[in-house]
């Protein structure tokens, strides 16, 4: 019987499939934010704790995990939820009385606020937390921006002549696409706020860095500076980073030449339309795709087109073949191609004169054609895109996605009432942790990791490899071993 080996060590099914508070368990219990909570300890001094900081910090926390929009919101479910305040830490003998009034609780939001900083340490210790544990996390990353609205109109008022949200402004995102009936479509949004930029692992759909800007910060002109800061925060995983995936509106020559010369991160990117002059052409054909010659000043049978594929042209037949890609060569920085007749067997009319021309002879092996990535950084990278290795990756760009509409429906960014670049940037970075602290409490709750269960070797959240005797999850004599995350069960 065959054997089904899982690549992966966690799903997101697993989490979606728990209830609202086990999974606000597994991050009370394992996000790291004893440091944070001390300081809110101090902040508070000498105040009254009728309402204990533990408690109003777990029960913030509670409002991340339960999706509730408002703090109003949180706090009726408190007040009709005995259950859920007792997980946070509130005095049971006191009833609904221990849940915080509204007033206290925006204090108490003002307090989280100043300590920014803290909660993107945090995400970072998560995040590292997750590289050890995770032997491939990383190898595949993706990178989106989000518009995350402000809860301010953006009108300006009449007298002030200012806004309500003076940190936000005006963005805009255009998408394209093709319809099923073959005609492209265009569609323009408009949105006042604020724009998330984040770069996930596309395996696990895990964020591995972020950051909130104006929502007129170019997409562009962040993914190179958010590599380095994720290379100073997190080395291990940019040197494990293999391929870096994002939509064509970061279609850019220098984005590909320094992720690949400097990172040695292969771009797997789109690329935009930007061929106009062949257009203008009398006898330019719309039905067919536009070519340009790799070589003018060689032997002028092999073209490209904007889209990187390499082809050559019959000198007998003038029919277009694609040619074979036979590798990457990083030593030269450039793609080999070979003659797609000697590659694939088939028979060329103009194979021979094509020989005799380019290289004096004939071959076995016929010609090849090297394409320095130099010759242009947009439209050749390391990974062509006409082949199924970048289609691979593209597809799992769509990764970035799925955690952006997480982000927007399941922690609340759609509907919020949030105001300033601060505020915005403390709640995303604290919902950010707490999904890192769901997939860090899963992957390490779940699974008896060595000994007599057969797992894997796994690193616990300190960094040091787990043993069944230290293992709190490990099965008793003659029960089974917990299933594997991966395995769905």
């Amino acid at each position: 019987m065959a054997r089904i080996i899982h690549q992966h060590l966690f799903s997101w099914d697993e989490v979606d499939r728990s209830s609202d508070l086990y999974r606000l368990e597994l991050v009370v219990e394992h996000l790291p934010d004893e440091e944070i909570v001390l300081q809110l300890e101090r902040l508070r001094a000498n105040g009254r704790d009728k309402y204990p900081v533990r408690a109003m910090w777990n029960a913030l926390l509670a409002a991340v995990v339960l999706q509730h929009h408002t703090m109003e919101s949180l706090l009726r479910e408190l007040r009709r939820n005995a259950e859920l305040r007792q997980l946070c830490g509130f005095n049971p003998i006191h009833g609904t009385e221990a849940v915080p009034r509204p007033w206290v609780m925006s204090r108490f939001l003002a307090n989280v606020i100043k300590l920014k900083d803290q909660i993107d340490k945090m995400f970072d210790e998560l995040v590292d937390r997750l590289d050890k544990a995770l032997p491939d996390f990383g190898k595949h990353t993706a990178f989106d921006g989000k518009p995350i609205p402000s809860f301010s109109t953006g009108r300006r008022d009449k007298e002030t002549g200012k806004t309500s949200d003076p940190d936000a402004d005006w963005g805009t995102k255009t998408y394209r696409g093709v319809s099923s009936n073959g005609s492209s479509w265009e569609k323009t949004k408009s949105w006042f706020g604020y724009q998330l930029h984040l770069i996930i692992d596309s395996d696990y759909e895990i964020p591995i860095a972020f950051e909130v800007l104006p929502a007129s910060t170019s997409e562009v002109t962040r993914l190179l500076p958010m590599v380095e800061d994720m290379k100073k925060r997190h080395p291990r995983v940019v040197e494990r980073n293999e391929t870096l995936s994002a939509d064509r509106g970061l279609d850019s020559g220098q984005v590909n030449k320094k992720l690949w010369e400097e990172h040695e991160i292969k771009p797997v990117i789109d690329t935009r339309a930007l061929w106009k002059d062949e257009k203008n052409e009398q006898d330019h054909d719309p039905s067919k795709e536009i070519t340009r010659s790799l070589n003018p000043d060689a032997v002028g049978n092999v073209v490209y087109t904007e889209r990187g594929s390499v082809r050559c042209v019959c000198p007998v037949s003038g029919q277009e073949s694609k040619m074979a890609f036979w590798g990457f060569e990083a030593d030269r920085g450039a793609l080999r191609y070979r003659c797609p007749a000697a590659a694939y067997g088939w028979e060329c009319p103009g194979r021979v004169n094509c020989e005799q021309a380019a290289l004096g002879k004939t071959s076995d092996f016929g010609r090849t054609v090297r394409v320095p990535l130099d010759t242009d950084r947009r439209i050749f990278t390391p990974i062509p895109r006409d082949t199924p290795q970048w289609q691979r990756q593209y597809a799992a760009r769509t990764s970035v996605e799925r955690v952006n509409s997480r982000v927007a429906s399941g922690y609340g960014f759609d509907h919020h009432t949030i105001r300033g670049l601060a505020k915005m940037q403390t709640r995303m970075g604290l919902a950010l942790a707490v999904m890192l602290a769901m997939a860090v409490g899963v992957l390490f709750s779940n699974r008896c990791l060595r000994g007599s269960c057969g797992g894997p070797e796994v690193l616990g959240p300190d960094g040091e490899p787990l043993t069944c005797d230290a293992c709190p999850h490990r099965p008793a004599v003659g029960d089974e071993a917990k299933p594997s995350l991966a395995s769905g069960s």
